[in-house]
């Protein structure tokens, strides 16, 4: 795909995180060349920054970019007396686990409050539990209260699927319903992010005919790269102060393009690289109490035999 954000999926902009690594110069362009504009713009310029903190995200950046041009343009329109248009901003978030969907959203909710289109810029974060309740009236009583609260910023709710597996008499379609009524009562006053695997997604949103045209944004969370996976690794151990092995190196490389392809489904991305980490640390110290090495280099370096994956109790999913 040539333009990812402006591709149009039944009525909405849609913005595929392509993870292709010669994608990344174009993409981290910024939309200004000197200093002088970069301190101007410096909403954008700070954003930019924090965005590449993260591996991956080049096409969100691009998308942060879009809403920052419009927003500025809206200004100097009315500066002339032109027109500003508002748009409605609720997202939908499609992919696997560990690929960034929540830092993005918390990221999003705090740009639009620092660009004055959310007035609180809070993130609220719910799940089916909070949303559904147990009996006739009490799922659209509990749903409002949440969008009260969520007023002024950011609702995102994670497996949004979940509020439509019961079928036609359950109580997630009260939920939806009361949902879809406050997005269309209220639609500037916040921005709802609903978030899951990308096939229950699109599932879910051809269960309700009103739903994909509420969403005018789509962003595919694609599984990250094998090498992007491994700059996380080196990212998550420089952080904690280890330095790893080139055999090490070559060992978990290997082990993640393996599981890469078995587990391109469920695969938990940055999740599982977390998670593989703090385990190895883990073992190192057990590692180094037997082995009665407390020098400074053993307490830096982790080693292949560190990350143990034929016995490691941490799930792909």
């Amino acid at each position: 795909m040539s333009n990812p954000v402006n591709s149009k999926k039944r009525g909405r902009i849609n913005v595929v995180l392509n993870h292709k690594t010669e994608d990344r110069i174009s993409q981290k362009d910024s939309l200004f060349s000197t200093e002088q504009e970069k301190e101007e713009h410096d909403i954008l310029t700070r954003f930019e920054k924090k965005l590449e903190e993260y591996v991956g995200l080049e096409e969100v950046k691009r998308l942060v970019n879009e809403i920052y041009a419009w927003l500025y343009i809206n200004q100097r329109r009315e500066e002339m007396g032109l027109k500003a248009s508002k748009q409605v901003l609720h997202m939908i978030f499609k992919g696997n686990p560990g690929t960034g969907k929540t830092t993005v959203a918390r990221i999003i909710a705090s740009f639009l409050h620092e660009m004055g289109i959310l007035a609180k810029g809070q993130f609220m974060e719910v799940e089916r539990a909070d949303l559904v309740g147990e009996y006739i009236g009490h799922t659209a009583q509990k749903t409002r209260e949440v969008l009260k609260k969520a007023s002024g910023g950011v609702l995102f709710i994670d497996e949004a699927y979940s509020l439509a597996r019961g079928g036609e008499k359950d109580f997630g379609k009260e939920a939806i319903d009361t949902l879809v009524k406050a997005m269309e009562d209220h639609q500037h006053d916040f921005v709802l992010i609903l978030a899951g695997y990308s096939n229950e997604m699109e599932y879910f949103l051809s269960l309700n005919p009103g739903l994909p045209s509420r969403f005018p944004i789509a962003i595919d969370f694609p599984n990250y790269t094998t090498e992007q996976l491994m700059e996380m690794v080196r990212r998550m151990l420089r952080e904690r102060e280890y330095e790893l092995t080139r055999d090490g190196e070559f060992h978990i490389k290997e082990h993640i393009r393996k599981i890469r392809q078995e587990q391109e489904r469920t695969f938990s991305n940055g999740r599982y690289i977390r998670n593989i980490i703090e385990e190895a640390i883990r073992m190192q110290a057990v590692r180094l109490l037997r082995e009665n090495r407390f020098d400074k280099e053993s307490l830096l370096m982790m080693k292949r035999e560190d990350f143990n994956f034929s016995s490691s109790h941490v799930k792909l999913n």
